[in-house]
């Protein structure tokens, strides 16, 4: 079911920082528009081009240890049901927290609210080649606003950590990884044309949070793709874990990113009441 030819309605209250936006307007617009306005959302996902009302039905996330997924910023949800009904549910509500990242379940979501705060600027800055001996992974996702780390597994650590790191907080150190000396793409081999600016440059907040440019389609290609989120607190385990068996993974990979989500109160999140790590894998179609 398609919301876009549902108004691109785009609604920003200064004075109460939200926005109410219509469920079928994608991120980058909704992000250019709230930063027209002096404001900003907590965070954004990899991909500036996914809906809002699906983003949130869904728990995508960006990441970061302090950051909530997409729907964590969500005030009041306006949905209609399968009898017709047009029902709004407010923060505070009974039935609100199984009603934002609800998988489509509850009826079609035709707008949202979500909270807002201050403008503010991102540097994004990329690392590679982090070893796995010594590699302290609290300290690294803790290291900047968002972290995100990539690997091919073909052989053990990460290829690349891209730190996202607000402008108005200190820069932590990052002893684990070497400056990147070229823009890179998280898949290897790909041409980095199409993410977003690197080497510290700053920036609006929707211009460095996502991974890639709202004007650049990101796909690699014929790719499936699938997610596994766990206890943060199990994020070393997991990944010695996935490191036993890289042998086997290896082949059938373009890249795999690793995120942290902080915990919420949406029942079908998979953050629920916990933080997270989240696995992310990029498969070669076909294998």
């Amino acid at each position: 079911l398609s919301l876009a030819a549902l108004p691109p309605v785009v609604d920003v209250d200064t004075a109460a920082r939200t926005v109410r936006v219509a469920g079928g307007v994608r991120y980058a617009e909704l992000a250019r528009r709230v930063h027209e306005h002096g404001l900003a959302l907590h965070n954004m996902a990899s991909l500036p081009h996914i809906s809002v009302a699906g983003s949130v039905a869904t728990g995508t996330h960006g990441s970061g240890i302090g950051n909530g997924s997409l729907a964590s910023a969500v005030r009041e949800v306006e949905l209609v049901t399968a009898d017709g009904s047009v029902l709004a549910i407010g923060r505070g509500d009974a039935g609100f927290d199984g009603a934002v990242t609800s998988l489509g379940a509850l009826g079609v979501v035709t707008a949202l609210t979500l909270d807002l705060e201050p403008d503010f600027g991102v540097s994004q800055h990329v690392f590679t080649e982090l070893p796995e001996d010594g590699l302290d992974f609290e300290a690294v996702a803790a290291a900047a606003y968002s972290v995100s780390l990539f690997t091919d597994w073909r052989r053990p650590g990460f290829r690349q950590a891209w730190l996202k790191r607000r402008t108005d907080q200190p820069a932590a150190d990052f002893p684990w990884g070497t400056p990147a000396t070229e823009a890179v793409h998280p898949v290897p081999g790909m041409p980095a044309g199409n993410c977003t600016r690197q080497f510290g440059v700053p920036g609006p907040w929707h211009e460095r949070l996502p991974h890639f440019r709202a004007e650049f389609t990101p796909s690699s290609g014929s790719e499936l793709q699938s997610e596994y989120l766990l206890p943060r607190a199990d994020a070393a385990e997991a990944l010695r874990a996935l490191d036993g068996v890289r042998g086997a993974v290896a082949p059938l990979l373009q890249i795999c990113e690793v995120r942290t989500v902080a915990a919420d109160r949406q029942w079908l999140s998979p953050a629920y009441g916990r933080d997270t790590v989240a696995l992310h894998f990029t498969w070669v179609e076909g294998r």
